[in-house]
């Protein structure tokens, strides 16, 4: 309930309209800052909240690659939230989805940010999509399961739901789910690892838990081995939306083409 107030609060301010942020210079808001580019047009435009891995920032949205050609050019405003800062660690910015101590409430900033930009661009908050590496994964999972109503899909790449966690994951009921992960991947297993007192959460029980929620049995509707991608999809027994998950022979990192076969399975099918 608190990011849901948070957003209509900053929803009802008054704000004048801008230019997309540029890739030195984020939007800051009271408890953070992201960044903002916007397609040609006038829109209104679908929203893709991008969410950036550990050690780095938004700004990737402004250097091109498979969130500009697939989103972008696409129609899709690019919509990044800056991670927490640490001391020291400059322009680099962390998100710590479901772990105790975490300096403020990621998923209500995410809508302080969403209203924000709502401020400086025509943006279709009715169409918003949700995406992340790494710990941007992991974000992105927490997102759906707290806020899934407000979302039409989900894409995690390299990042599963990390434990403890203080969610029951109800948003996941009726929110398409798609997992892209690397099979080599060490660094964020498939899995997962412990961490101290955390975990950064097993993909397969996360995708155990999406598909509880949306009805689908446990074995697979159908399986792709592909060149690149080997695929496991659950939707033909789902009584809610599809659940997937592509893997790829890589290590942790984000694979080529990623971004084609996201948005077509957000967009209701299936890639090739």
């Amino acid at each position: 309930m608190r990011f849901v107030m948070a957003f209509l609060a900053a929803w009802a301010a008054h704000g004048v309209a801008a230019q997309d942020c540029g890739p030195d210079a984020p939007c800051e808001i009271e408890n953070g800052s992201y960044y903002l580019k916007l397609p040609e047009g006038e829109g209104p435009h679908p929203v893709m909240l991008w969410f950036h891995g550990a050690n780095s920032n938004g700004s990737s949205i402004h250097r091109g690659g498979g969130l500009q050609k697939d989103f972008l050019d696409q129609g899709y405003a690019l919509l990044a939230p800056n991670g927490q800062t640490r001391e020291g660690r400059g322009p680099s910015r962390f998100f710590f989805p479901g772990r105790d101590g975490s300096g403020r409430d990621d998923v209500a900033f995410t809508f302080e940010v969403l209203a924000a930009a709502q401020q400086r661009g025509n943006l279709d908050t009715s169409r918003l999509y949700a995406s992340g590496f790494s710990a941007g994964g992991s974000m992105v999972w927490l997102l759906a399961c707290e806020a899934g109503d407000k979302l039409q899909g989900m894409v995690s790449v390299a990042g599963a739901l990390r434990v403890p966690n203080a969610t029951d994951c109800s948003g996941l009921e009726g929110l398409p789910v798609m997992q892209v992960h690397g099979w080599a991947d060490n660094q964020v297993p498939l899995e997962g690892r412990a961490i101290r007192d955390w975990h950064q959460g097993s993909v397969w029980t996360a995708l155990e838990r999406a598909r509880a929620a949306n009805g689908c049995r446990s074995h697979p509707d159908e399986i792709e081995v592909g060149e690149t991608y080997r695929t496991r999809t659950w939707e033909a027994s789902c009584t809610g939306a599809p659940v997937r998950i592509d893997l790829h022979d890589g290590a942790h990192g984000l694979p080529q083409g990623w971004t084609t076969r996201a948005r077509v399975f957000l967009e209701g099918g299936l890639a090739e």
